[in-house]
């Protein structure tokens, strides 16, 4: 796998690093298969020192049925309806999470997010494109995103992640 960093000059890692940031994106994907959703599977862990601060997966607000709409077509939804998946997003989940547990950890912290294919596999996470999470990362200090794509991962400073979603055109 390699690895490319936005922004920054091509970094090398140890042996050791590598297999740390691997690590991550399995401890991901483990969380992610809890995620309830029936549109996606997503997970995410937030890191600090090397050590999780802060994991979840994505599901409805309180995982809640009367909550669900997954199966809503959302070209249904008002334009105003800015987020129009029922569920709270992985990365939200996870930012919270290290802010109940490990509130004075969060600042400088790195994110690391998965999604899951219809078979359980790691999948492309995608461009970024959520600007919901990104201001909410760049918010909390959060110094790097991490998406896992078939053969590479690519690491994002905050800034650039969130400029970079309001630039998204699906």
């Amino acid at each position: 796998m390699l690895f490319i960093p936005n922004k920054v000059q091509m970094q090398t890692f140890s042996e050791n690093e590598w297999k740390q940031y691997e690590k991550y994106f399995f401890i991901a994907a483990e969380v992610a298969k809890q995620a309830t959703c029936e549109r996606s599977k997503c997970g995410c862990i937030i890191v600090k020192n090397w050590k999780i601060i802060g994991q979840w997966f994505n599901s409805p607000a309180k995982d809640l049925e009367s909550q669900r709409r997954c199966t809503c077509d959302k070209k249904s939804y008002d334009f105003k309806v800015t987020d129009k998946t029922c569920c709270i997003h992985a990365e939200q989940r996870a930012m919270f999470d290290a802010l109940r547990h490990h509130p004075d950890e969060i600042i400088d912290s790195e994110l690391f997010f998965i999604r899951l294919d219809s078979d359980w596999n790691m999948s492309k996470a995608g461009d970024p494109y959520c600007t919901i999470c990104s201001k909410m990362a760049l918010d909390l200090w959060v110094k790097y995103f991490y998406l896992r794509h078939e053969k590479w991962i690519t690491c994002y400073d905050t800034d650039e992640y969130n400029t970079l979603s309001y630039q998204y055109k699906s």
